[in-house]
């Protein structure tokens, strides 16, 4: 096996707070280590478009604080194809690269899984995701930073909530993993949270209209997972037709949920991944993602990170119900 002399960087995806902080970290130990480091621009449309080029310490000078990606991001539907692929690894062949650190979620990881299979590449993973919905990582990047933004629109919008004497449905991001919904929930204290993990045999909504409105509490926060058929709008308007009497709102946080500075939290777990992901490579580790679990750095093979049933503790759900009394 070749020895690796240069590493490139890309995040992919929706953008995540604390990428900065991965790209920051992967850059300044690939150079400490010996390693040049080349950035690769827009995902892997970048690869295909050849938007790479050299990274040194000045290019992540003073990045650590900041939302987003300075490498920007795209969902490429060319890289899907054998073409893409193929023109991909073409431009790292023209660069000397030997090794990708993928910055990413699902997706993301999925294409860097097929890639290395296709062209034997080492390609290394990082959880790069606000929906903490990769298996094998304890909080993905940009997880805890959405959670504390969310729960700050919750706290403003329960004033509402509590001077009008209504029931807000507030729509939160996360696909198919309800983490953020039941999490924020419970941190801002809202009065229950409807997820895709606790809907295959229960009327979430009848049953909270059941237990936790009484004439006592006539305003209430109900936090929903983002959902095309079931979102938010969907059980405000069942409200409005079988409970007429109550006053409803619904507020859907949509992209608000993704930008600002991450937290301590989130920059921490992106710069010890992005460390891991170097230590990764000198060791000789080959498609695996970074992460962190009972604080410790993990490597987990991709084809077990992008697994689809990472487990959402369900004791979360009791824990809310008790509180929401």
């Amino acid at each position: 096996m070749a020895k690796i002399k240069t590493i490139g960087i890309l995040t992919s995806g929706g953008d995540a707070p604390g990428m900065n902080a991965a790209i920051r970290a992967v850059t300044r130990a690939g150079i400490c280590n010996g390693f040049a480091i080349k950035g690769v621009y827009r995902g892997y449309d970048g690869l295909i478009n050849d938007e790479i080029v050299d990274f040194t310490t000045e290019n992540v000078s003073g990045i650590i604080m900041s939302g987003g990606t300075i490498l920007k991001t795209a969902r490429s539907m060319e890289f899907m194809t054998p073409e893409g692929k193929q023109k991909a690894y073409d431009n790292m062949c023209k660069h000397g690269i030997d090794a990708l650190v993928v910055i990413g979620g699902n997706g993301s990881l999925t294409g860097a899984m097929e890639f290395a299979k296709l062209y034997d590449v080492c390609c290394i993973g990082l959880p790069g995701t606000i929906d903490n919905d990769l298996y094998g990582t304890d909080s993905t990047i940009g997880y805890d930073t959405t959670m504390n933004t969310i729960v700050e629109c919750v706290d403003r919008i329960r004033d509402t909530a509590q001077s009008h004497e209504r029931i807000f449905f507030i729509e939160v991001m996360g696909r198919d993993a309800g983490f953020l919904a039941q999490n924020s929930a419970i941190a801002s204290g809202a009065e229950a949270a409807i997820i895709p993990e606790n809907s295959t045999d229960v009327d979430q909504l009848a049953q909270f209209m059941e237990r936790g409105i009484r004439k006592s509490k006539r305003s209430c926060i109900v936090i929903v997972s983002e959902s095309p058929k079931c979102g938010a709008l969907y059980y405000a308007e069942r409200v409005r037709k079988e409970f007429p009497q109550y006053d409803v709102r619904v507020s859907i946080l949509g992209h608000l949920q993704r930008g600002g500075r991450p937290s301590a939290r989130d920059r921490i777990l992106a710069s010890r991944t992005g460390v891991g992901a170097i230590q990764a490579i000198l060791q000789g580790q080959r498609n695996v993602m970074i992460g962190v679990r009972n604080n410790e750095v993990v490597y987990v093979p991709l084809s077990e990170a992008i697994r689809s049933d990472k487990p959402l503790d369900m004791s979360l759900i009791k824990v809310l119900d008790e509180l929401s009394i």
